[in-house]
């Protein structure tokens, strides 16, 4: 007897069983069909993303995707199949055609789930048409020429924070440095794209008031590769039976600032970011607000991470730290270079980077009509694929020792190696404001050796654990730093 005749045999002796077992046999069919029937069926991968997503969701959820996806690539090679439909790389070689060339692969529809308050984002958007018009808006904002001009409102933000640094110092001997990164992080985006300062570093509680609000967008993350509709249902059930009213009274802080911050911006006149973008007339007022909050949040977390593991690396490595300290002393006489031609703070910086796992996971896009063929393997049209930083970042062979701080692998990098340097994405989706969160690392890790602030410290959590979600979440909140007590020292 054939399986149909089984089928059959069975819903006619019992009815009731009709729509399991079409349902039971649907389900085999599709499930056989993805795994050797599927256009990408050939990418290597393990049986269960294979033939489902819920891999994928599973592992994104519980925070571990970017490391069991390393270690699958290590098994099954550089092209690796992570759900029916999406393909994870670890080349180089693919991010032009993907990110950079003709404007890349347009954006999976997944980064709809990061929309603020209903409103479309520039970094959310898979629109060109919406994003086009208003990136070009703000974009001069972002320019070296207007960072410069603005060097000394940024300075006095990482001044202030070095300050603090030293309060903390002195009156606990502990800093939570990822706290203060994240007060830094705030301020300098503020100041230098809103022209008003969110005051984060004058701030006297242990954690930044705008904490809560930042960690709430970082946690969608979590939800990050769930289909839009999906996603909405889960994001308003978890507000419905989970409230969080620590949270609720950071967004209210956050969308009090951002409220005064637009209601005194003028309609015409104004060179600030929401000024530019009410010079399009193209956005309602609740549109601008999302706006803005949209670049708190990303202006805050990732800066902030990235600027607590340099911290906390030149802690770890007092040699380099010594070094470092020489390489700017000697560089504040009247021939004072820029700093970013200096190049081990260059180096420390880059490596910093490097190993922060700020955004460790892949940035999905979609191959267009057309299809595409890399390296022999072919992704018809509607394949999502990415790469991501954890991947080109901890390649052995490209970075030895991959997990290891060592600037002066920038000294003399090899082709490959800036080639794989994906902290801020790449092509004309990369993160926007790029050039200001280069700044400000250069300048807070300046002035923090020149201070010698860190002078004695060592540092309190043996290693950092994250929640790999698309922006990185440390358990616990703290990236601490301690100094022994001046009792204790005499």
């Amino acid at each position: 007897m054939g399986l149909l005749d089984l089928i059959i045999s069975s819903t006619l002796a019992h009815p009731l069983l009709t729509f399991p077992i079409i349902a039971a046999t649907l389900l085999l069919s599709l499930g056989i069909y993805r795994i050797y029937l599927h256009p990408i069926s050939p990418i290597p991968g393990p049986l269960l993303p294979k033939v489902t997503s819920l891999w994928l969701w599973y592992h994104s959820y519980i925070g571990d995707e970017a490391s069991i996806i390393h270690a699958l690539h290590t098994k099954y090679g550089p092209l690796l199949r992570v759900s029916p439909n999406e393909v994870d790389i670890s080349d180089h070689e693919a991010i032009p055609a993907i990110y950079v060339t003709k404007g890349g692969f347009p954006k999976a529809a997944c980064y709809s789930n990061f929309d603020i308050d209903g409103h479309k984002t520039i970094f959310s958007t898979t629109d060109m048409d919406y994003r086009t018009p208003r990136a070009k808006a703000v974009v001069p904002l972002f320019s070296t020429k207007s960072i410069r001009e603005n060097e000394a409102a940024l300075y006095g933000c990482v001044d202030r924070m070095v300050a603090r640094m030293k309060e903390e110092k002195e009156a606990r001997g502990i800093v939570n440095v990822l706290n203060l990164a994240r007060s830094l992080a705030v301020d300098a985006v503020s100041t230098h794209l809103f022209r008003e300062n969110y005051n984060g570093t004058s701030e006297k509680s242990s954690k930044l008031s705008a904490s809560a609000f930042v960690d709430a967008f970082v946690a969608v993350g979590r939800f990050f590769y769930l289909p839009n509709l999906l996603f909405t249902w889960v994001e308003w059930a978890s507000e419905k039976f989970f409230p969080d009213e620590h949270t609720n009274e950071s967004m209210a802080v956050v969308d009090r600032f951002v409220e005064g911050l637009v209601n005194n911006t003028p309609a015409k006149g104004s060179l600030n970011y929401p000024g530019r973008l009410m010079e399009l007339r193209l956005l309602e007022q609740t549109e601008l607000k999302a706006q803005c909050k949209d670049l708190l949040f990303a202006g805050t977390d990732s800066s902030g991470m990235n600027l607590a593991t340099i911290f906390r690396q030149l802690v770890l490595h007092p040699e380099v730290y010594e070094s470092l300290r020489k390489e700017v002393l000697d560089n504040t006489g009247p021939q004072r270079q820029e700093i970013q031609s200096l190049p081990l703070l260059s180096a420390v910086v880059r490596e910093g980077l490097r190993i922060s796992m700020a955004n460790p996971t892949r940035l999905p896009h979609v191959v267009p009509a057309g299809d595409w063929t890399f390296k022999g393997a072919y992704f018809p049209a509607g394949t999502i694929v990415g790469c991501s930083a954890t991947e080109l970042h901890f390649n052995s062979i490209i970075f030895p020792n991959p997990r290891s701080f060592q600037p002066e692998r920038w000294f003399n990098a090899t082709q490959e190696a800036q080639k794989s340097f994906f902290a801020f994405g790449a092509g004309s989706r990369s993160c926007i404001a790029k050039n200001l969160a280069m700044t400000e690392l250069y300048m807070a890790t300046e002035r923090l050796v020149l201070s010698d602030v860190l002078k004695g410290a060592r540092v309190v959590q043996e290693e950092i654990e994250i929640y790999e979600w698309f922006n990185s979440k440390v358990e616990g909140e703290e990236i601490e730093l301690v100094w022994e007590k001046k009792a204790e020292r005499s």
